[in-house]
């Protein structure tokens, strides 16, 4: 039986170089969708406990409503028993019944006083609380506005990105076929342990990409000859010369937009 034949170092690194492309476009769709999701439900959550507030406002207007009737009713009860009263002073017989029937007229003229007093501010409270209501009206109308805009945003988002990930996972897992199975255990590792997910990087002016750690010039030319694999002793990530990496990211690029 042929022994199979081991594929070179140089291709190993393209080949997980090129998974390392559609990795990150399929972290960058996922990024994408995943922030306007949040952004949805924190509306939702504004639109919640505004309306809830509406809702507060509108059965305190409902409460001032009814007990206005009520201070109104008070004043057409007073009103027709100072009537009353006024009947009975022409047939009074002595001066403790007229004092005690008096008595009753000034009684019932301050409850009608307190009653309309009662009337006015709840007046005033009801119109502050329309303000407040108009105000919060106005908030909600924008947010739902607003709210209506981002799920459109999203739904957009997810039927055209949902395709190409289906796409770039597939393509995603052809590519880790090519590699030996140790090397992408490694290369998961580390992307695991890094925020931007990012295991394979290019040398750029004389640092591992996105870090400030130069690279001694020795290790610089054996990553260049593309003859062994190393690691960045700081960060960790597996590095590639910048040319490889621009070659890949040109094909890969063609290969994503060609999905």
């Amino acid at each position: 039986m042929a022994k199979k034949k081991e594929i070179s170092v140089e291709k190993k690194l393209r080949a997980l170089f090129d998974l390392q492309l559609i990795d990150s476009r399929i972290d960058e769709i996922r990024n994408v969708r995943g922030e306007l999701p949040l952004e949805v439900n924190d509306l939702e959550d504004e639109i919640s406990g505004l309306t809830i507030k509406m809702n507060s406002l509108t059965d305190e207007l409902k409460e001032y409503d009814s007990l206005i009737k009520e201070s109104k009713n008070t004043i057409e009860k007073a009103k027709e028993l100072i009537k009353k009263y006024s009947e009975k002073l022409k047939n009074v017989r002595n001066n403790r019944e007229y004092n005690s029937i008096v008595k009753e007229e000034e009684y019932q003229q301050l409850e009608i006083e307190l009653a309309e007093k009662k009337i006015r501010d709840f007046k005033v409270k009801t119109e502050q609380k329309n303000e407040i209501i108009s105000l919060l009206q106005e908030k909600l109308d924008d947010k739902n506005s607003h709210l209506k805009g981002k799920k459109d945003e999203l739904d957009e988002i997810m039927n055209e990105t949902k395709i190409e990930e289906d796409l770039l996972i597939k393509q995603s897992e052809i590519y880790e076929q090519k590699i030996e199975a140790q090397l992408i255990k490694a290369y998961k590792r580390i992307r695991g342990n890094v925020k931007n997910g990012l295991a394979i990087v290019p040398v750029e002016r004389g640092a591992s990409g996105g870090s400030y750690f130069t690279i001694p010039p020795q290790v610089q030319m054996e990553i260049a000859s593309r003859q062994k694999i190393i690691t960045d002793e700081f960060s960790g990530r597996i590095l590639v010369d910048l040319d490889l990496a621009n070659e890949e990211k040109v094909k890969v690029t063609k290969m994503i937009r060609s999905l």
